[in-house]
């Protein structure tokens, strides 16, 4: 047997080694296969040492996540821009004893501060105001007369036939730019809300945009700053709680919930003073006198007018009437044609 030289390897040592080598990147090739298939198979080495990269896919969401958002308030912006309440649904308020006593409040303030009476709500327009909305045209104020009229049976339902009073005592402000007469507690409040609240559900239904942010809240308004933009300029920058603390709790009297009008926030004010009024609804019974008559009477007769105004306004709009029109005019100049050249004809035999 003969010995290899130093540092020679003979074919039988060759072959195992290159057998081993062989088997060797065989088990390095199946170990490493399913580790490629693992979560951690493509970390790299600053991953294991907390130096990590901002991965581009959550970049990517962020970016989408802000846009996103971004929009949105956009479109609640625009929305809020958009939506302008120009109507709003009155309950009047005219009780003697309730208007005079905030007529002799309004007095008592101006004696102290006469630059706020430009500031004060006129006589006549006292009210709660139930429910505010957007009526962009004659049809939609159509649609909230509709509205209107579908609420009474349901303010009906939550009065049960009872009488529902309303009680004014106290002074309250809206961060101390709008003062108002407040609507004291009791066993009346909840019946309200739930009117006020039927009621922005009943509009909302029909489609038109209604209600506010701040919810409902029932006050009497007898002044405002912005009533006299200028006032601000003149330092009169709030309403000062000495002007009106004599009476912080005086009871100004109760006035009875008897009806519900669609006013107009835009529109020239009535005679009286009272909001421009499309349409009303008595939802319950008001102690009768003569005056009293006298005004449900006349109240009925100009909403009978303007129901049937509107109906002769459908009629005519209707394809048909309007095609009927046409052939009528049509056959009215065929006759007065027809009778002048009969005139003519007649003319030349006396002739």
């Amino acid at each position: 047997m003969e010995r290899p030289g130093a540092g020679g390897i003979n074919s039988n040592e060759c072959e195992n080694v290159s057998k081993k080598e062989k088997m060797s990147e065989e088990f390095e090739a199946n170990t490493m296969d399913p580790l490629v298939d693992l979560p951690f198979a493509t970390i790299d080495i600053k991953d294991d040492c907390g130096i990590t990269d901002v991965p581009q896919i959550n970049l990517k969401r962020s970016k989408e996540n802000e846009q996103i958002k971004s929009d949105q308030i956009k479109k609640k912006k625009k929305k809020q821009k958009d939506y302008q309440p120009n109507y709003f649904l009155s309950i009047p308020i005219t009780k003697k004893e309730i208007t005079g006593g905030i007529k002799i409040l309004q007095d008592a303030i101006t004696q102290q501060d006469q630059r706020l009476a430009k500031a004060m709500v006129g006589d006549g327009s006292f009210h709660i105001t139930l429910l505010v909305m957007q009526l962009l045209n004659e049809d939609e104020v159509n649609i909230g007369i509709d509205a209107l009229l579908e609420l009474k049976p349901f303010i009906e339902e939550i009065l049960r036939g009872k009488h529902l009073t309303l009680p004014f005592q106290g002074i309250g402000t809206f961060g101390n730019q709008v003062g108002f007469v407040k609507l004291a507690e009791g066993d009346h409040i909840n019946p309200l809300l739930e009117i006020a609240e039927i009621a922005k559900r009943t509009f909302q239904e029909k489609g038109i945009p209604a209600g506010d942010s701040r919810g409902f809240k029932p006050h009497l308004t007898f002044m405002k700053l912005s009533k006299a933009p200028w006032l601000r300029k003149n330092g009169v920058k709030k309403i000062d709680p000495e002007l009106y603390e004599k009476y912080i709790s005086h009871r100004f009297g109760e006035e009875m919930l008897y009806r519900i009008d669609l006013c107009s926030m835009l529109k020239k004010k009535q005679s009286n003073g009272y909001y421009h009024c499309e349409s009303s609804i008595v939802v319950g019974k008001k102690p009768i006198g003569i005056q009293d008559l006298i005004n449900e009477a006349l109240h009925q007769e100009r909403m009978g007018l303007k129901s049937k105004v509107k109906q002769i306004k459908e009629l005519l709009l209707k394809p048909e009437t309007q095609d009927k029109i046409r052939r009528e005019l049509f056959e009215g100049r065929l006759i007065n044609n027809s009778n002048q050249a009969n005139d003519v004809d007649f003319g030349m035999t006396l002739t």
